[in-house]
């Protein structure tokens, strides 16, 4: 954990009560077009919407769902088990997009999509053993690519605002990586740290990026998010009563409003969805374009 500076800012979100406790609250993503809040309870394999309204929902999916985001023309796409599944939340309609081929014995977990419309999300093996995930894009034509490999538990994925850096963590490695990255292609350059962060149980889990260039990382078994901005200076610290906190996103109308997401655990809030005022816009989720 990074030691608090004179400045920082402290945050203290409040649950949601029209929320249900999820046993590994994840990914949530704000979809802008119909004002409402996705998020997926992973073990459970749920599908879980909040609308504007405090209108809660929810979709069986029927397999492991580790990411959700909206679809351009409408519905989900979800990171689910071992490939990427369309969701039709009219009907509850779950299809087949494309095949992720991992490991035996891994799954998918976190995801997100670049203002280009892949969507990219990567895997981890249910026992948590490094070396067994991988990072795939799954492009708009559904043509799926591997592209990191040797990963532990892959994780938060983020753009800077501009687009031309890519934001990554496996958790295992204890850091948030920045990647060059060519919004043009989806091209890659080679990963660097950009923040170290964790030992033993607490590590880095999702992330979000706001439209200042600030980093907010969800710390796994901190009980934290924590702010740094683009040069990796600690900011802010959203301080959750729940340790096992996994991600976190900007939603309501300004895309100012920080949601974070918690797993079972220790702390009274735990399995619950937070939600705070962040004092600053994030970026809109950009949904899949296939």
């Amino acid at each position: 954990m990074t030691k608090p500076v004179p400045d920082l800012t402290i945050l203290r979100p409040v649950p949601v009560a029209a929320a249900p406790a999820s046993e590994l609250g994840e990914g949530p993503c704000w979809d802008a077009e119909a004002g409402a809040l996705y998020w997926v309870d992973i073990p459970a394999g749920l599908v879980h919407r909040l609308d504007g309204q405090g209108s809660h929902a929810c979709w069986q999916v029927g397999r492991a769902a580790g990411a959700v985001v909206p679809r351009a023309g409408g519905g989900l796409v979800v990171a689910a088990g071992n490939g990427f599944y369309s969701l039709d939340p009219a009907t509850g309609e779950v299809s087949l997009l494309a095949d992720a081929p991992g490991q035996p014995g891994t799954r998918m977990n976190d995801g997100a999509c670049d203002r280009a419309g892949r969507f990219y999300a990567g895997t981890m093996a249910w026992d948590e053993s490094p070396g067994r995930g991988s990072l795939y894009r799954l492009g708009t034509d559904h043509a799926v690519t591997e592209i990191l490999t040797g990963l532990g538990i892959s994780n938060g994925i983020g753009w800077s605002p501009d687009g031309r850096l890519m934001y990554y963590i496996d958790s295992l490695d204890y850091r948030v990586d920045v990647i060059d990255y060519d919004l043009a292609t989806g091209a890659m350059g080679e990963r660097r740290p950009f923040v170290r962060l964790g030992s033993g149980q607490v590590m880095p889990d999702g992330l979000a990026v706001d439209a200042e260039g600030g980093v907010w990382v969800a710390v796994w078994g901190g009980g934290v998010i924590q702010r740094y901005d683009p040069s990796g200076r600690l900011t802010a610290v959203v301080r959750v009563p729940a340790a096992h906190v996994t991600s976190c996103a900007f939603g309501g109308p300004g895309l100012d409003v920080l949601f974070v997401t918690t797993a079972a655990g220790p702390g009274p809030g735990a399995g619950s969805l937070f939600t705070c005022d962040a004092g600053v816009r994030g970026l809109a989720a950009p949904p899949y374009r296939g």
